[in-house]
């Protein structure tokens, strides 16, 4: 399953918040140094999918804020179950 993710880092706490544009949009606690707002997203989204960590991958946009997530194992549906998203909602 491939996502199209927003985050924002140094927040209060890593939370999903719903969607920007065509993108999941995610606060991090994490600041943006050395990749740790990327594995602070890769380990809520494994904790929140069940997923084993090493199967959330940041294909693309590694020092953006926009990027393009792999999460090996999940479909579509168990991602909007997950995250709380209605049917109509992209991932």
């Amino acid at each position: 399953m491939s996502l199209s993710v927003h985050i924002q880092p140094r927040a209060s706490r890593t939370e999903y918040v719903g969607l920007q544009g065509d993108a999941l949009k995610f606060r991090v606690a994490a600041p943006p140094v050395e990749g740790a707002a990327n594995e602070a997203l890769c380990r809520f989204l494994a904790s929140r999918l069940g997923v084993a960590f090493s199967h959330v991958i940041v294909k693309a946009g590694a020092g953006a804020r926009r990027k393009r997530v792999v999460v090996k194992g999940v479909t579509g549906q168990q991602v909007r179950e997950s995250l709380g998203l209605g049917k109509g909602a992209t991932t």
